[in-house]
């Protein structure tokens, strides 16, 4: 039997001056500015961010940091404990529990008024683009402009917009402070957080409506529906992926806010977050062992929620 023929192998130089070999290599090139970008900006901050959360780090040694000493964990003992999760009063609950709260009722109003905005547009009539322009006014106009607008209008001062209009009608006879009261602050910061970003929800919703068949409604008329049966058992069906989408999506975005919070009422009287939290530690104790250490934390419950998106949201998609 004769040999069977050896496949001459291509030199090295040769796969080196391949077509496959010069694509790989551009592709390389071309991902390598972002990849060192994302590295430098997230990869490396966010490793770094975990070693700090174990050591002590402070205005002492921030000029030696890799030399701090090691506290294990007891910076996120120290914030379990005293701050995030102990809950002090009914009227202090915890930075975490404020969290959550914040979070899903500010998501779930925020879904609430852009499914009635979406649903109010998604109806012929005469200038309905400029009403549609004017409800992404809140979405698009800087937080720092929004938010001292708010805070004149509830300025606690007589001269505020709110106190003045109600003092004016003699339903209060002395000005009010809005954004001081525990319990009507934070109920005030999660309405102007579903009043901000219900534009995002109203715009994913619509475009949904709009791509809805309209054959369904047809034969839902010709079966007697009513406009509340139809909504129940045509437009929610059909809703229900984008409403958890959105839902979800807010959800993470609300739990990571920042600069909401703060703006308005700088995390007192109630409304102290994990966000906020973590930047009293850094920036105003200069504590940075326990601000990375409830950073980690917030990242965590982040990561649940991430999940929770993956596994649900992504998978219906995909289906």
């Amino acid at each position: 039997m004769a040999a069977s023929a050896q496949v001459p192998q291509p030199s090295l130089r040769r796969r080196w001056y391949s077509l496959q070999a010069r694509e790989a290599r551009l592709a390389w090139m071309l991902v390598l500015p972002t990849a060192l970008i994302v590295f430098g900006l997230v990869v490396f901050p966010a490793i770094f961010s975990i070693w700090i959360s174990f050591h002590e780090v402070g205005l002492k040694n921030l000029n030696d940091v890799f030399h701090a000493p090691f506290a294990g964990l007891n910076n996120y003992r120290y914030v379990f404990n005293d701050f995030a999760f102990k809950f002090h009063s009914l009227q202090d609950w915890g930075a975490a529990v404020t969290s959550i709260v914040y979070s899903f009722s500010a998501t779930i109003l925020t879904v609430l008024i852009g499914l009635i905005a979406a649903l109010l547009l998604n109806r012929p009539f005469r200038a309905r683009g400029i009403t549609r322009a004017i409800f992404l006014f809140p979405y698009v106009a800087p937080i720092v402009s929004v938010a001292f607008v708010w805070r004149w209008i509830l300025d606690p001062r007589p001269s505020g917009v709110l106190n003045d209009i109600l003092m004016r009608l003699h339903l209060i006879q002395l000005p009010q402070a809005y954004l001081s009261t525990r319990g009507l602050a934070l109920l005030l910061v999660i309405i102007f957080e579903a009043w901000r970003y219900f534009p995002f929800a109203m715009l994913m919703i619509l475009a949904r409506l709009q791509a809805i068949d309209k054959t369904l409604y047809e034969a839902a008329d010709v079966d007697g529906a009513n406009t509340w049966h139809k909504f129940w058992y045509v437009t929610l069906p059909e809703l229900r992926y984008v409403l958890g989408a959105v839902f979800l999506l807010r959800l993470i975005w609300t739990f990571n806010k920042f600069d909401d919070i703060f703006l308005l009422t700088g995390g007192g009287f109630g409304t102290n977050v994990l966000p906020v939290l973590t930047y009293q530690f850094s920036f105003k104790s200069y504590n940075f062992g326990k601000g990375a250490a409830n950073a980690m934390i917030l990242l965590l419950i982040l990561v649940v929620f991430l999940v929770i998106y993956v596994s649900t949201v992504m998978r219906n998609v995909e289906e």
